[in-house]
């Protein structure tokens, strides 16, 4: 499982959320700013110290969650909420996907009132917002004592890849997060908010000319986020010089936020990098990038927004300014 490590401020807090199994939901987490350490475990029932397998029984009450350590001063608990609704069903009060059983069921497990409010007024922006046409029966309820599962369930989606991978996938929980919350608009509205040749990178997968394009020798400190959607994904801490005319990363900021796809166009087998919630075509990758990856996200400008450091509070992302201040 992550350590906690030292923040500028070094507020510390805690955040539970059953979200189904929780080998998926210690990802989506992890990596943003401000999160200390993500545990899976069991919370919600009565026995003291249960085993995976008596959780699963469905005697015990409890229920699979993950309990995050965090500093609300770099990730409020706002974000976290919204990270949380975004993946899962909070409308199937039988289970999760085609994991069925209480021990499987949502839930928000408050630890101070204003995580209740918080949560109490999430639920209710949601239910209002008509994304889905059931009603929202994700419980919100006190936290109780929280009981960390076996060690080979921590950190499950990196001793596990490939297995994770698989397990994702035909749960369906990744094609009902693509159904339901996807952000990419319209094609009219993209065609009157995009340049032609934003539109043209990010909708018909082309690509711009190299060392012609807007941030392939940005050396600026900041985030770039999708031109689409606004969500971050590269941050000038992991850009180099690649010489190949384009913005290379070593890394995303969240391996969560892309997608990377077989390309067999142009009679080349590549690895196309698309983003996660809007579907924009990214560029590529490519294995001859610089340690520690050894991977080079070769990108076009004119799929991304650059942010940069001192504008990160002002655009909605303060929670990135942590990343530079190290």
């Amino acid at each position: 499982m992550n350590e906690p490590t030292k923040t500028k401020k070094g507020r510390q807090e805690k955040a539970t959320f059953a979200g189904g199994c929780f080998w998926c939901m210690v990802q989506p987490f992890e990596e943003m700013p401000g999160i200390l350490k993500v545990e899976s475990g069991y919370t919600g029932g009565t026995k003291e110290n249960p085993t995976y397998e008596e959780v699963c029984s469905e005697m015990t009450g409890h229920a699979e969650a993950v309990q995050i350590t965090y500093d609300p001063d770099v990730f409020p608990y706002e974000k976290l909420l919204d990270i949380f609704w975004r993946q899962i069903d909070p409308t199937d009060a039988g289970g999760q996907f085609h994991d069925r059983g209480s021990s499987y069921r949502t839930a928000i497990f408050y630890h101070t009132e204003e995580q209740r409010r918080k949560a109490e007024t999430s639920k209710r922006e949601l239910e209002e917002s008509g994304r889905f046409n059931r009603p929202i029966v994700t419980e919100i309820a006190p936290a109780g004592p929280f009981y960390p599962a076996e060690e080979y369930h921590q950190d499950y989606h990196r001793k596990n890849p490939l297995r994770y991978k698989m397990y994702r996938k035909a749960s369906g929980r990744d094609e009902f997060i693509a159904r339901h919350w996807s952000r990419k608009p319209p094609a009219e509205e993209l065609k009157r908010r995009l340049t032609p040749l934003q539109y043209e990178v990010t909708q018909n997968n082309g690509t711009e000319p190299p060392f012609r394009n807007e941030f392939w020798d940005n050396h600026r400190e900041g985030i770039y986020v999708d031109i689409v959607s606004g969500e971050p994904l590269f941050s000038s801490l992991d850009k180099f010089d690649s010489g190949c005319g384009w913005p290379s990363f070593t890394k995303p900021l969240h391996t969560g936020s892309i997608v990377e796809k077989t390309d067999l166009s142009h009679f080349m087998i590549r690895t196309e990098v698309r983003s996660k919630n809007a579907d924009s075509h990214l560029g590529h990758v490519f294995a001859d990038g610089p340690q520690p990856t050894g991977l080079r996200y070769c990108i076009n400008s004119a799929a991304l927004r650059f942010i940069p450091k001192e504008d990160l509070e002002k655009e909605g992302y303060g929670e990135y300014k942590a990343l530079f201040e190290r």
